[in-house]
Parts: structure tokens; C-alpha cells; sequence
């Protein structure tokens, strides 16, 4: 069920196949993709166009060791010249290189199956609960000026709107003017976050706040 379409060497037809079937599943992904995660179009059409280049260039290698090494010095070329994305983006491009993979070396099959089994695990673990992280927990950054004691000058707050909270950065910026203090907090449930923000601001002279998501955190 799952053999290679192949033979001993590509013929028109079968790289017209190849192509066309790389170009669908490219698009199951990009589609996937697109509903699952904000985007740009950039991305969504690479995703749609990734599978079809990957089975190009596994057709066009076809066996060729020496081609082969030229192949992956190429694509660690590439490597070095995109921007790092987030879990999900850089997930979606091993999907839709996984593909490529498939259908450039003939198991069209094997691709198909492949694809409609993970879009459909995709679209279970993003349209239910699963996997879903019910803390509230937050990154927060905060400035202050650098004759505040930056140990216990938020306790009092943390206590109050905090179940737990941790400093796990704690660096000078402006010419060592200012702290920027980063915390891992975990907010009380049914807490005014921006009455916490508020009177961080009181504490700190009114110096930047910033309350993010940890993943979000990790991107920027």
C-alpha cells in the first residue's frame, strides 16, 4: 500500500504527480495552519510552497550522495537566514518538510495518510482543552530607579495579588540608572490586573510595566 511510485528513473508524469500532490498537501497545511494560529501570508505561502520544493529537490537528488552533501549544505545556509518563529510555526515547517519528504521519494501514499492523520490530531488538540495550562501565570517587567531596593520593594503587592512569585532576572539599563527587574508571577484568581499595574507604577516612579505571557514572553 505504501510503495513508491519511482521507478529507476523519474519520468514526467511521475514528477508532475509528485509535484501536484506536494502542492495539495502543501495546502492542507497552510489551510491547518491559518486556523489554528495568527499568521502572516508570508509564512502561510511558504508552509503551502515548502512541500513542493522539498520533493524537488529530493527528486533532483535522486540517490546522488555528492548531491546529497550539497543539498544539506544548502539548506544550513538557509537555516542561518530565517528568523527563529514559535513552537507551532517551527512544528508546521518539519510538517510540511516531513511531507516533501514523503513525496519526493514516492511514497504518495504514505504522505497522504500521514498528512490526514496529524491534521486531524491538530485540529483535536486546537479545538479542545487538551494540553491547556489553567494557571494564571504571567512574566513581569518592571524598572525602577536604582536607589530602590529591589528585594522586598513589591512584596507587599505580590502578596496581595500573587499566589507565588519569583525574580529570575534582575539587570541595570541606561547607564545603570534604572533595574529592570523580571519576575515569574502567578496571579489570584478574579484579581483587577490593571489595579495591580496601577499601583506597581505608584512603587516604582511610574517607570515601565510590562505584563506578558510566558510563550509570548519567549518570542519577543
Amino acid at each position: 500500500m505504501f510503495d513508491s511510485i519511482l521507478g529507476t528513473s523519474l519520468t514526467v508524469s511521475n514528477f508532475a504527480v509528485c509535484i501536484l500532490v506536494a502542492l495539495g498537501l502543501g495546502l492542507v497545511v497552510a489551510l491547518l495552519h491559518m486556523k489554528s494560529v495568527k499568521s502572516n501570508k508570508n509564512f502561510i505561502t511558504t508552509l503551502f510552497i515548502l512541500p513542493a520544493l522539498v520533493t524537488a529537490v529530493i527528486l533532483l537528488v535522486n540517490g546522488n550522495l555528492g548531491t546529497s552533501v550539497a543539498v544539506v549544505g544548502a539548506f544550513s545556509l538557509v537555516r542561518f537566514r530565517s528568523i527563529p518563529g514559535n513552537s507551532r510555526e517551527i512544528l508546521d515547517v518539519f510538517f510540511a518538510m516531513a511531507i516533501g519528504l514523503a513525496v519526493g521519494t514516492g511514497y504518495i501514499a504514505f504522505a497522504v495518510a500521514f498528512t490526514v492523520v496529524l491534521s486531524i490530531v491538530f485540529y483535536i488538540v486546537d479545538t479542545t482543552r487538551i494540553f491547556t495550562n489553567e494557571s494564571n501565570e504571567k512574566i513581569l517587567t518592571v524598572l525602577i530607579p536604582e536607589d530602590l531596593d529591589y528585594t522586598d520593594c513589591f512584596e507587599e503587592l505580590f502578596r496581595a495579588y500573587t499566589d507565588k512569585y519569583d525574580l529570575i532576572k534582575a539587570k541595570t539599563v541606561n547607564m545603570g540608572s534604572v533595574f529592570e527587574l523580571t519576575y515569574s508571577i502567578n496571579l489570584k484568581k478574579d484579581i483587577n490586573e490593571k489595579e495591580f499595574i496601577d499601583k506597581l507604577r505608584v512603587k516604582n516612579g511610574n517607570l515601565k510595566v510590562s505584563l506578558t505571557h510566558p510563550l509570548i514572553n519567549e518570542e519577543l
